[in-house]
């Protein structure tokens, strides 16, 4: 049986990390601060796996980006999957060759599906992981890319069907509606998902507490879970959280 997974994400914005609630983004501290205040290194030993997200709005800068990622990797010995504006093979490229283990994929996986199998047949569909924004409107669900600002118009279902039957390793659904809240997972979203599917599953958006990740973790839909939330797991957060999950059962990984 696969070991369930704590994982964190990082949101990236013009040589700041963010926190985003609903998407909008309040900044926070630039890599030192991070690095410093946040005893990142210390927290990175509680998660199985990292997350970092180029989350700017306008012309980003990869080379800031880049740079925020080697002084992260330098005290950091999880997998890694680093994502944000992906459009061509050579970007992907560009993080993989910067130490990603996987590349995260969202608003192309709507604008340009085959690129999925250009990067998978270097790389190996392993190491995609398809990255959904979804927001809930009236009793319907609706897919957004280009970092929650347009509206895709697909049937989500079908979308979601299709995607899961290409070359990717990994699927995150992330609740718009809950990101940044802190109240809780949005479960009804992991019922858009087929009743089968064999490529891990990951739930993302209102993780606030520790009863929050162990309920997910504790779903046998729920492969993983994935938080941003800097602040509600400050200090000792996800350690004492981590430890909890195992104490009560949840088949994570136990390090000496």
């Amino acid at each position: 049986m696969l070991k369930k997974r704590i994982i964190f994400s990082l949101l990236f914005s013009e040589g700041y990390f963010n926190l985003s609630r609903n998407f909008r983004l309040q900044k926070i501290g630039d890599i030192d601060w991070l690095l410093n205040n946040y005893n990142f290194s210390n927290v990175s030993r509680s998660i199985d796996e990292l997350i970092v997200l180029d989350v700017t709005r306008g012309e980003r800068e990869p080379n800031k980006f880049i740079e925020a990622i080697n002084k992260i990797s330098e005290g950091v010995f999880i997998p890694i999957s680093l994502g944000g504006g992906i459009k061509s093979f050579d970007e992907a490229k560009t993080y993989f060759e910067s130490g990603a283990d996987k590349i995260i994929m969202n608003s192309s996986l709507a604008t340009n599906p085959q690129l999925i199998d250009e990067i998978s047949s270097i790389y190996g569909s392993q190491s995609i992981v398809a990255y959904l924004d979804i927001k809930k409107e009236g009793e319907e669900y609706f897919l957004y890319i280009n970092n929650g600002s347009e509206k895709v118009q697909v049937d989500i279902k079908e979308f979601i069907l299709n995607l899961i039957n290409k070359n990717i390793g990994e699927l995150v659904i992330n609740s718009m509606d809950k990101d940044g809240t802190g109240m809780d997972f949005l479960y009804e979203t992991i019922e858009l998902l087929p009743s089968t599917i064999e490529i891990p599953v990951m739930i993302s958006g209102g993780a606030g507490n520790y009863n929050h990740l162990f309920s997910a973790l504790s779903d046998k839909r729920v492969d993983a879970v994935v938080t941003a939330n800097l602040l509600n797991f400050v200090g000792d957060g996800l350690i004492n959280a981590r430890k909890e999950i195992l104490a009560n059962g949840v088949n994570l990984a136990v390090w000496d």
